[in-house]
Order: structure tokens, then C-alpha cells, then sequence
């Protein structure tokens, strides 16, 4: 149950819920699971392009020919690109930082995909760049610094936010109220 705890929204009760579980379950079928996060610690690494997760040197959406190579996505980690992709409205590529800008954790710029970024824009010379960093603090000063570093060779866009489908508006708060005020356009 302490190992399960570990994992990213497992609380003591899901812990011991999974821990339960898999006790239950033959012994094949338990080691079968161990083996398969085994093998995908060993396997799974990080695109040499873009940074998302990959089994291959290149992942699969950076070798896609179908691709768009004059958009790039920047996103903080792969669970953004997962998401983006269940929407199939992204064509282009995506370049992954690897966390945001956060001093207080110790995370400056130079632990992240920045640099990466700014030379693969600077080389390839997308036509634009979309920031689609969510906007807490931190990522609003990884937006603001990735952002400045990107202008000189592109536009550089950033995804809008507001409310959700199905929001009300009495529920917002001021700052996702503002930023749908602001991320408005014209109605087709």
C-alpha cells in the first residue's frame, strides 16, 4: 500500500483498495503486471525532437509525415500532449518542456526544454508557436519568458482560456471570467 500511495492521485484508500485487488488476482495475471511497468521503464524513453515519451528515438507524431511542420505546440509534459491529441484538432508538432519555471522548487529555465526549443524554432522556423502552458503562476512566467525568447524568430500565440461547457458564470472566478473576456472572437 505505501508503494501505490506513491503514485500520483492515489490516496490511502485507493491504495489499499489496488492493494486488495491485486492480491485477489492470480499470480500470473500479478506478475504480468509487474513485468509490464518493468519493461516500460526500461523501453519507454524521451523523443530526441520534441521530448514527449517514446519507445523510439523519434516518437511517432515528430515522424509523421501527415504532420503540420509550421505549427509547434509547446506543452509542459506529455499527459498535455495525450490530452490535446483526444481532441484531433492539432495537426502540427509539439515540443514538450518538461515542467514549468517555478524558483520556489528550484526549477529554473536551464532544467527545462527551453533552450531545445528556441533552437529547434530558431532552425526550423515554424510559422507560429502556441504556448498551451495552463495559467498558474508559475506557468504564466514560463509563458512570459518562453514567449519572449520565441518572438524573434515567430509568432508566438497562446491558447485562451475561460469556462468550461456547462460553466456558470456566477461559479468563475475573476481571473478565468477575465481571461474569457479576453480570449473572445467573432461568431461565424
Amino acid at each position: 500500500m505505501e508503494q501505490l500511495q506513491r503514485l500520483p492521485g492515489v490516496g490511502p484508500k485507493s491504495a489499499q483498495r489496488l492493494a486488495l485487488h491485486i492480491l485477489k488476482r492470480p499470480e500470473s495475471e500479478v506478475e504480468a503486471l509487474a513485468q509490464a511497468l518493468i519493461e516500460a521503464k526500461k523501453q519507454i524513453g524521451l523523443c530526441s525532437v520534441c521530448f514527449h515519451l517514446s519507445a523510439e528515438a523519434v516518437c511517432e507524431i515528430c515522424r509523421n509525415p501527415n504532420r503540420e511542420n509550421q505549427t509547434i505546440c509547446v506543452v509542459v509534459d506529455s499527459r498535455d500532449v495525450i490530452a490535446l491529441e483526444k481532441t484531433r484538432e492539432f495537426k502540427g508538432k509539439y515540443h514538450v518542456l518538461g515542467g514549468v519555471i517555478s524558483p520556489m522548487d528550484g526549477i529554473g529555465p536551464e532544467q527545462l526544454n527551453i533552450q531545445a526549443l528556441v533552437r529547434r524554432v530558431s532552425q526550423q522556423q515554424p510559422q507560429e508557436v502556441i504556448l498551451a502552458i495552463s495559467p498558474s503562476v508559475e506557468g504564466e512566467t514560463t509563458t512570459l519568458y518562453v514567449g519572449q525568447l520565441l518572438k524573434p524568430f515567430t509568432k508566438v500565440t497562446r491558447i485562451a482560456f475561460g469556462l468550461p461547457v456547462g460553466g456558470d458564470l456566477e461559479y468563475a472566478d475573476e481571473v478565468t471570467l477575465a481571461r474569457a473576456l479576453e480570449g473572445r472572437r467573432e461568431l461565424d
